[in-house]
């Protein structure tokens, strides 16, 4: 019965649910991130990492001679709304509940 209890302490240790980022944030145009509403729970190179992503694919847009003044992603229960800005972006990042629904 001690194994048993064990096995299912490690279980619990190593298992966590994180909550999606809920919040704004505006990065540079580097993709670091300048201001954030997001909880600081929330790890912040992630938030850097999709500030990234974002300047990015507005940098490309604009190489490719296409005007992107807004896009919007939708990942499963994450919806993230970004708008070029002159030095950066400014990021939504709005989890999708079933209480929330999805507007277009």
């Amino acid at each position: 019965m001690g194994f048993l209890k064990e096995l299912l302490q490690g279980f619990r240790s190593s298992a966590a649910i994180q909550q999606l980022p809920a919040g704004s944030m505006t990065v540079d145009r580097n993709g670091h991130v300048v201001v954030t509403t997001v909880s600081s729970a929330y790890p912040k190179d992630l938030l850097e990492e999709i500030g990234g992503d974002v300047v990015s694919l507005f940098s490309e847009a604009r190489a490719a001679q296409m005007t992107l003044a807004e896009v919007s992603f939708h990942f499963g229960s994450l919806r993230i709304t970004a708008r070029e800005l002159r030095s950066g972006a400014i990021i939504f990042l709005s989890p999708q509940t079933k209480h929330s629904p999805m507007k277009n």
